[in-house]
């Protein structure tokens, strides 16, 4: 068998990649948070550029839709900077971000310490991430963007590992994991529905037909469902392209529901209650199980009829 002719990976200046932070990197990065999102666990969904917090702008104010926490993204094409991160801390309060993600080209051993620390004396649900941003190219292909989170909180690699073992589990993770199991007697039939242990507020089940997932998650303010490709880090224009088909059948099945209107690219429908209260779990996880079946039902046939 002949040999495949293999190239060599080498590494760019990012300004060839992105000339200018903001006129060029920052609108990259907003259109293409997948490939962020993909390294650190989150699905990203872009609420803004360039807000403005007082006299400053902070670079991307994004959301993760599971549980409609706010995601700041401080920018920097250079070697992170102090300033930077001074920047950083004083948006959060004005912008009430959880999770921040402060991206450069190069730390410090300093800067990356301040980033432990912060993760170190915050709790759940602050999380500071350190992300080195390059770009690397085989011979004349486009180049190509790489993430390496550099700094992360203690507890969300520990999640990933043991989120089975309910005794290391912060304590969102524990209400979570008690109210899937609790859906799971509920159910009459429970449908084999797989975890995503870095984010334990969501399961999904895989319908091959169409390579898409009927994804269902609870928050403090609602349970849901939406439509996902075969994995977190798939690129969404490719997702959004097999939904395609089925966004009016299931927009008719679910008129009942709220069905999200405007930007609701996956095709997500919510149930506005407070979750905490177990008192609702039934009604929670009945309305979980009725509209799994009709997104599933609508993937494998394209109509709402149930025929």
């Amino acid at each position: 068998m002949a040999t495949a002719k293999l190239g060599k990976l080498k590494r760019v200046n990012v300004r060839k990649a992105w000339e200018d932070e903001a006129q060029d990197f920052t609108p990259w990065l907003a259109d293409n948070l997948s490939f962020l999102g993909a390294e650190l666990g989150l699905e990203l969904e872009l609420e803004e550029t360039e807000k403005a917090v007082g006299r400053y702008r902070a670079d991307i104010l994004a959301l993760v839709p599971q549980t409609d926490e706010r995601v700041l993204i401080e920018n920097q094409l250079g070697r992170a900077d102090l300033q930077h991160l001074g920047q950083v801390l004083a948006y959060l309060a004005g912008l009430e971000a959880k999770i921040v993600v402060w991206i450069a080209k190069g730390f410090l051993d300093e800067h990356l310490s301040a980033i432990r620390w912060l993760n170190e004396q915050t709790m759940d649900p602050f999380a500071f991430f350190a992300v080195k941003i390059s770009a690397v190219q085989i011979g004349d292909s486009p180049l190509a963007p790489i993430f390496e989170v550099l700094e992360r909180p203690n507890e969300w690699d520990r999640q990933i590992r043991v989120a089975s073992r309910p005794g290391e589990l912060s304590e969102s993770g524990e209400f979570q994991r008690e109210f899937w199991a609790h859906c799971l007697t509920r159910w009459k039939d429970p449908p084999k529905l797989k975890p995503n242990f870095a984010l334990p507020h969501v399961r999904h089940k895989r319908v091959s037909g169409p390579e898409l997932r009927v994804v269902m998650f609870v928050s403090s303010k609602n349970v849901g469902a939406y439509l996902g490709g075969k994995s977190d880090g798939e690129e969404k224009t490719r997702v959004r392209t097999r939904i395609e088909p089925y966004r009016e059948p299931l927009r008719e099945a679910l008129k009942n529901a709220n069905f999200l209107k405007g930007a609701n690219a996956d095709c997500r429908s919510v149930l506005r209650i407070d979750t905490r209260d177990r008192a609702n779990w039934d009604q929670m996880a009945d309305w979980l199980e009725e509209t799994r079946q009709k997104y599933e039902h609508i993937l494998r046939t394209g109509s709402d009829t149930g025929e």
